[in-house]
């Protein structure tokens, strides 16, 4: 959890072999030892990190919608990439951060500390929450766009400026985050494919490969 509001704080050390992060609809404010601060996200597909092994690092994870607010820019134009902090805030500030948070033994409140000190996260786009709710609830994009009074037409493009992708994409990367979950608890993947929204075993199969690349079983090893 994390006292910075619509945010999830998480630290970790590099292992050996490269990770893979998979797409979640969100983005993320990073410092990583040696990189520094920068914004990454949303993904569309899974990305490969490399570093060398005990490299630390620490984030805040802004759920779907909240990072537009906290970037000042839409989201789409942080799709799929890595981007130094220092390029979407004054440079002078980014260093002096950088500093602070690589200083500290413990970066991840630092982090905090920064984001909550410039006010942010300033409020999110307010219907987002509830579009993804409901995306994620396996709710049609029809009805998903009534319900917040806009057309398709509308909802993809403001989809596209707080989710980084449209109404679709987004659907396929909750279901599949959801399809996780429950097969990390051990389900069958039968009854994942069933309980997640997916057509059949075999649907699953596809977008998981589709999405993470590789099969969902070496995802769970």
């Amino acid at each position: 959890m994390s006292t910075v509001p619509g945010a999830v704080l998480w630290t970790k050390t590099a292992g050996a072999g490269a990770a893979r992060v998979l797409p979640d609809g969100c983005i993320d404010l990073i410092w990583g030892e040696g990189t520094g601060l920068f914004a990454a996200g949303p993904d569309t597909t899974a990305h490969l990190s490399a570093d060398p092994p005990g490299t630390r690092f620490a984030g805040l994870r802004f759920a779907p919608g909240v990072g537009p607010a906290v970037f000042g820019l839409p989201a789409h134009e942080l799709r799929d990439q890595r981007v130094p902090l220092e390029a979407l805030w004054p440079g002078a500030e980014v260093r002096r951060l950088t500093e602070r948070v690589a200083a500290a033994a413990d970066p991840g409140a630092v982090l905090e500390a920064l984001v909550l000190r410039r006010g942010l996260p300033r409020a999110a786009t307010p219907w987002a929450p509830q579009v993804a709710a409901n995306l994620a609830a396996g709710a049609r994009v029809d009805a998903v766009a009534e319900d917040a009074g806009l057309s398709e037409r509308q909802l993809h493009r403001r989809c596209l400026d707080a989710f980084g992708y449209g109404p679709k994409t987004l659907a396929r990367i909750l279901r599949l985050q959801h399809a996780l979950r429950l097969a990390r608890r051990g389900h069958a993947f039968a009854e994942v494919a069933a309980c997640a929204g997916y057509a059949d075993q075999a649907h699953l199969a596809r977008d998981v490969r589709a999405l993470a690349g590789v099969p969902l079983g070496e995802l769970l090893r």
